[in-house]
This record gives structure tokens, sequence and C-alpha cells, in this order.
């Protein structure tokens, strides 16, 4: 991958992760730059145990009109929710005055317009809001709590094996987390 001026051998991992538990139901290692190419092969490898997904939040590496197209033009798709471009930090008073939901788009709208009304409904955007609060966590954890930084063995496959072991310990150890609270209740 592109590094600054020069290339290094890197790989992308990639993680999605079901909001109420913060449990890892798709995990894998690509090695495609940019997320673009990730959203619909990521829904498809979401296993049936895991059950209906309705709704998926993802960030702005994720969206492309490709992807969102294809992601949502199949049978029983969730709606996708995807930031199309990054906001600044902070809000006026102007925003924070807003109260009503944006006009609905037509029905020809372009998946842009679409999008955009998603994300600046007062749904969407308390929905969106769970993204930050839900995948980034758990990439802290898995760097920070369990140690993993990076990659120990070369290849595609043997890392896709890695991230698959970090991903399962990370779960065990949520697992076991949750457990407990749910008996100590």
């Amino acid at each position: 991958m592109k590094s600054g001026s020069s290339f290094e051998q890197s790989f992308n991992a990639q993680a999605a992760v079901e909001v109420s538990t913060m449990l890892i139901v798709v995990q894998c290692v690509t090695d495609a730059p940019n997320d673009k190419e990730q959203l619909a092969p990521g829904l498809d490898s979401i296993s049936p145990v895991v059950g209906r997904v309705d709704k998926v939040l993802v960030d702005t590496g994720y969206y492309s009109e490709k992807a969102v197209t294809e992601a949502e033009g199949r049978e029983s798709t969730p709606t996708i929710y995807a930031a199309m471009q990054r906001h600044h930090h902070g809000r006026s008073i102007e925003d924070l005055e807003k109260r009503d939901d944006p006009p609905k788009p037509a029905s020809n709208a372009t998946i842009p317009e679409i999008m955009s009304y998603r994300l600046e409904t007062k749904a969407g955007k308390q929905l969106y809001g769970l993204r930050k609060q839900t995948v980034e966590p758990v990439f802290g954890i898995i760097k920070e709590v369990l140690g993993f930084r990076r990659f120990s063995m070369r290849g595609l496959a043997k890392c896709q094996l890695e991230w698959h072991l970090v991903s399962s310990s990370y779960n065990l150890k949520k697992l076991f987390a949750l457990g407990m609270r749910f008996t100590e209740s």
C-alpha cells in the first residue's frame, strides 16, 4: 500500500460490530488500500446466526455511490447510513437550533441526496452517532488491552488467520464480560 511517497507491505483489517453487545460479527483482512470496495463483501460475510441486519453504519471510507447501490440493491438488504464527507467538530448555534427534519428527497433522488437526507434527520443523526461509540472502542481495546498493533506473519492468508484469532480473542473476552453482567442482574 502507498504510505506517503513510498510503498509498504501492509494489509487493511476490517471489522463489523453489533451495536448492543459490541461483538465483532464480521472480520477480514484485505490488501485493498481503501474501504470503498469492502461494503458489499462485508455484508455478504455476516453469519445467519447474527440474524437480520436492518441498518448498517459506515464511515466515509466505505461510501461511494457504486458501493451503496450494490449493497442496497439486494433482497432483504439493510439500510446503509454512510457519511459522505468529514464534518468538523463542534456545532454552531444555527445547527443546534435546527429542530425539523429536512424534506424527504424526491423519488428520483440520487444516492448522495438520499444518504444526506438519512444522516440529517434526527433519527439518522442519533443512529449514526452510535458508530463511533461502537466500532472505534473495539479497535482501541484490541490495540491497548490485547496489545495487537501489527501482524506478526507475512502474506494475506496468514494475516487473515491472525486477525481471525485476534477477533475471536476479543469476542471471548467480551462474552465473558457480558456473561458476568447478565449473571449479576
